[in-house]
């Protein structure tokens, strides 16, 4: 089950945002004043991003931060799914495919988009399985935060 984030899940978003970006799934940890840019933008509105609470039997077990943009390419509003992160203890119960699921189900939505680390082998089998194709090329970023 997941439920929308609301402003009394702001220390549960850091938690599980800083146990995100302190593991195997990402290349590097972000500046904590990023998340700080972010949970003000997500109570600000919900044009650019949204995010969502992971609960299993009604307790919190990690979070997804999805980000909008309109692609002419997929002729309409594509989503990537910038973060997302279940407790350990709580993979392999179908949280993250009853998610998917939802989303693939919106019908305002053309493109589901998301990132994966390459030698992130269980992540991956899993987006294959919700459907997702693998781009053939490569993307590239300028960081502003990064010297």
């Amino acid at each position: 089950m997941f439920r929308e984030l609301t402003p009394l899940d702001r220390e549960l978003y850091y938690k599980y945002v800083d146990e995100f970006y302190h593991s195997e799934a990402v290349e590097s940890p972000v500046p904590r004043e990023n998340y700080d840019a972010t949970f003000s933008e997500l109570m600000r509105s919900s044009d650019y991003m949204k995010c969502y609470i992971f609960e299993d039997e009604g307790e919190p077990c990690g979070f997804a931060l999805l980000s909008k943009t309109f692609s002419q390419e997929a002729g309409g509003v594509s989503v990537t799914i910038e973060e997302i992160f279940i407790d350990e203890a709580k993979r392999g119960k179908g949280l993250a495919t009853e998610f998917f699921e939802f989303l693939k189900s919106q019908k305002d939505i053309a493109r589901l988009r998301i990132e994966v680390e390459d030698d992130n082998e269980g992540a991956k089998r899993l987006y294959e399985r919700m459907g997702f194709d693998l781009l053939p090329y490569l993307q590239m970023v300028i960081d502003k935060w990064k010297k």
